[in-house]
């Protein structure tokens, strides 16, 4: 941890909300943690639940650069670290042939080592993140990516390095803060979760989430912030599925967030049945759900 960072999980929590991030005090205490003891912090959670945003608030607040990394499936590891710009190295070989030409001596060996040196290193967000004096390296939805990807991120956490065969061996002066973020669309590897500090991210309580949007919407209008979260508290809590079942995807923070704003450009300063209606595919991503909840309004509005 450096001198200018918080002290106490109490600072950084207050640092973070000075963002817009309203941490609670187990989260203000992992994160804290995270930094102290130079361990990457992964978060678990449904989508929505501000995973994501927790890294962008930590770079935000300690002035540091913020590097992501969008896991998916099929990533490789060479997407993550370097790649070499071929169009220039081209360029190169065809400036040593041209200066040949007139007589210049050439060193094969030479030519070849100078094709590799760092003028053609493009680096990607790993790389990025090991050479920056100061980085938030987020690896966003790591559950996306496969086993063999998986095993190589534990490499790289591991030692804060990397070797480029032709190149050498990239080191961090100084480690990144490491935040891993999953949707838990499948199980992660025992052995990366042992590398790093853990926290489930739930859904925010009732009051947070009203503050969430006060918050992050000054000008929303106090009774219009807690009917908008009351109503989306009860949705994601309502059986609406077939069979008595939850919706295909519950709406998150991010959802909270759009339907508030999309109430409020409007010139809602209340929510009723009918605005609720016309704006519900604010918070529902899926035809179903979107069928479910306007059939279900009278009865979600009325609490």
């Amino acid at each position: 941890m450096r001198d200018d960072e918080p002290d106490s999980p109490a600072r950084l929590g207050d640092l973070l909300r000075g963002t817009g991030y309203l941490v609670d005090d187990g989260l203000a205490t992992i994160a804290w943690l995270a930094l102290t003891l130079n361990r990457p912090l992964l978060l678990e959670g449904e989508p929505g639940t501000g995973k994501t945003a927790l890294a962008e608030a930590l770079a935000q607040g300690l002035g540091r650069e913020l590097i992501r990394l969008q896991c998916y499936e099929g990533i490789e590891a060479s997407q993550a670290l370097y790649d070499w710009d071929f169009p220039r190295q081209v360029l190169h070989l065809r400036a040593l042939e041209a200066a040949r030409g007139t007589g210049s001596s050439f060193d094969l060996e030479a030519a070849e080592q100078s094709l590799y040196t760092e003028r053609f290193l493009q680096a990607r967000p790993i790389v990025r993140a090991l050479r920056s004096p100061a980085a938030v390296l987020l690896i966003d939805e790591v559950d996306r990516a496969d086993d063999e990807f998986e095993a190589f991120l534990l490499e790289v956490l591991a030692t804060s390095s990397v070797t480029v065969p032709e190149f050498g061996t990239i080191t961090a002066v100084t480690a990144p803060i490491v935040v891993l973020t999953s949707n838990r669309t499948r199980e992660l590897h025992d052995a990366l979760k042992r590398r790093c500090l853990y926290h489930w991210l739930d859904h925010p309580d009732l009051d947070r989430e009203v503050q969430i949007l006060r918050t992050r919407l000054p000008g929303l209008p106090e009774r219009l912030a807690g009917q908008v979260a009351a109503v989306v508290q009860r949705i994601r809590q309502a059986e609406l599925g077939p069979a008595g079942t939850a919706l295909l995807k519950p709406p998150g923070i991010a959802e909270s967030l759009d339907w508030a704003s999309a109430l409020a450009a409007l010139g809602r300063d209340e929510l009723d049945l009918a605005s609720a209606a016309v704006t519900i595919g604010a918070i529902c991503k899926y035809r179903e759900d979107v069928d479910r909840v306007r059939g279900a309004l009278d009865r979600l509005l009325a609490g």
